[in-house]
């Protein structure tokens, strides 16, 4: 029988269709195995198999350019670095984001937790993206820790400074995404929306969780799957529902005019997965 080879890995993958960014080419500088400084509970990849916030490269800015060649001519919206975990933990980002701009000549945005904000390095090279999407799920040191399950080296007060910092150099548009698994008290909306007023982001993006969560991390994970149809077993978070999201994007919206955006949730297609058993598994927003 011959044996099936594994497939070389791709940096560039895609398009993925979404909600924030319309049609969207995916890049990865982080690589097989996944790496970020947060292991959030409802993270879309799995559990995350290295936890660090030491910078490094893990995918040269060369073979990613070569990934890139086969998508010419880029018939998409936006070419956005995300990938397997946190893009700023890539050490080549800045060469990476230039190159981008220069071979593809498209909007280039990140997706960032935002943890490395505090180094000035990271700013400066973030700063050359179009669009910066950094996530704020938390106000408060308990919800951070619960969610994010950040490094012990990284907690709100340093990263409400990095963020601050990032935004006075930024000239680009910056947004923030904001996950929400329960409904959140009067008190902790009242502090986002302070916080926000004061940051002054171009957009805010809210959310809930729309994909199940992989038992094991999951390459494939990056990309478009429909909950119903996953390769892979996961785990199901239910979402809040659109009146929890439109009730707080609009009381963010009245007190601060920034825009706020929140998807069309597919929510009886996620209970019928819910359902699927041998697809999927219960899982509590606190796990």
């Amino acid at each position: 029988m011959r044996s099936i080879q594994p497939q070389p890995f791709s940096s560039v993958y895609g398009p993925v269709q979404s909600w924030r960014f319309g049609r969207s080419l995916g890049i990865d500088p982080i690589g097989l195995v996944s790496t970020c400084s947060f292991n959030c509970v409802y993270c879309q990849l799995g559990k995350i198999e290295c936890q660090c916030s030491d910078r490094q490269i893990f995918v040269s800015t060369q073979h990613i350019q070569q990934n890139l060649q086969p998508f010419a001519p880029w018939d998409v919206d936006v070419i956005t670095v995300s990938g397997s975990g946190e893009p700023t933990l890539a050490l080549n980002l800045g060469t990476i984001l230039t190159m981008l701009k220069t071979v593809a000549n498209k909007p280039i945005g990140v997706l960032t937790n935002g943890s490395l904000l505090t180094d000035a390095t990271v700013r400066s090279e973030l700063a050359i993206a179009d669009q910066v999407a950094v996530k704020v799920d938390a106000v408060v040191d308990n919800q951070f820790r619960r969610l994010n399950r950040s490094l012990t080296n990284c907690n709100l007060t340093q990263f409400w400074s990095g963020l601050q910092q990032f935004r006075q150099c930024y000239q680009g548009k910056l947004a923030i995404q904001t996950m929400m698994l329960s409904p959140w008290s009067d008190r902790d909306q009242a502090i986002y929306i302070a916080l926000m007023y004061a940051l002054q982001p171009d957009e805010i993006q809210l959310n809930t969780p729309t994909r199940p969560k992989p038992l094991n991390h999951q390459l494939e994970a990056r990309g478009n799957h429909h909950p119903s149809a996953l390769p892979y077993l996961a785990r199901c978070l239910k979402p809040v529902s659109v009146d929890v999201l439109k009730t707080f994007a609009d009381r963010i919206q009245a007190t601060t005019s920034i825009p706020v955006h929140y998807p069309h949730l597919l929510y009886n297609e996620l209970k019928d997965v819910q359902h699927d058993t041998h697809k999927t598994q219960s899982l509590s927003r606190t796990d």
